[in-house]
């Protein structure tokens, strides 16, 4: 965030500008995020009898809002641009410095990509995702701004178009990252290749005469919550029915 600034400060740029604003959403959100996984690492209570999980989820809402407030700001500051010009100074010092600091998201965002994969969070994936998002918008600043920096001077103009359309591309990730959380928070079943999944395990550990339906799922942060009712012959006896469900459960 500090190079970014810094590159903006060098050059003038309102890309360069719109680029250290996301960086500037980015620490708030990982500060989300960080205090939303320890709430939901904690175990289940006597008022939480299913966990803290859903605080990731709130966290990924919130940073998608934090998302567009940076795109809305990123786009009024470049119309501000448009309607009163600036030349650009040290074009290539402050291209150096964003590239600098590009790389360093880059590195962060893949070990968090790969920690988001290994514990199932949509916290750590968002926060992922969003750093993601910003090493491809400082990418394509500086190419343009590359561009500037050898055209005639006309060329300027393309300093503010590249902003707003930074704006937009943020606007799309905040926008998904919102729908995401909701989903979440509305407990939507689980994917139909999970759900697929679930049917085959029940199937091949039911004994013969014994069905299942009334199958419901959710997912709640990296937990998965399978519903579901299992019915025997009636000659069964009650314990060789529990039986048959304890098989079902360890299937699943």
């Amino acid at each position: 965030m500090a190079l970014k600034i810094g590159a903006y400060i060098l050059t003038g740029s309102v890309s360069l500008l719109s680029d250290a604003l996301e960086s500037s959403v980015n620490l708030a959100a990982a500060l989300i995020a960080f205090i939303a996984l320890t709430v939901a690492d904690r175990p289940a209570d006597r008022s939480h009898a299913y966990g803290h999980d859903k605080a990731e989820y709130f966290s990924s809402g919130v940073e998608g809002a934090l998302i567009l407030v940076a795109a809305i700001l990123i786009i009024y500051t470049a119309a501000q641009r448009f309607l009163n010009p600036t030349p650009l100074t040290y074009l290539g010092v402050g291209l150096g410095i964003a590239l600098a600091a590009s790389g360093i998201n880059f590195s962060v965002s893949l070990f968090m990509l790969r920690m988001a994969k290994r514990y199932d969070s949509i916290a750590l994936e968002a926060d992922a995702q969003h750093l993601m998002t910003d090493v491809w918008t400082s990418v394509g600043v500086v190419a343009a701004l590359g561009i500037v920096a050898v055209a005639p001077p006309g060329w300027t103009i393309l300093d503010p178009i590249i902003a707003v359309l930074v704006g937009l591309n943020i606007i799309r990730t905040g926008v998904g990252l919102v729908r995401r959380s909701m989903a979440g928070l509305m407990d939507s079943s689980l994917s139909e290749h999970e759900i697929q999944q679930i049917e085959e395990a029940i199937h091949s550990s039911l004994d013969p005469g014994a069905a299942f339906h009334g199958l419901r799922t959710r997912k709640s942060g990296s937990r998965r919550f399978v519903e579901l009712h299992v019915t025997v012959p009636g000659d069964l006896r009650v314990t060789q029915g529990h039986d048959c469900c304890e098989r079902v459960e360890s299937a699943i």
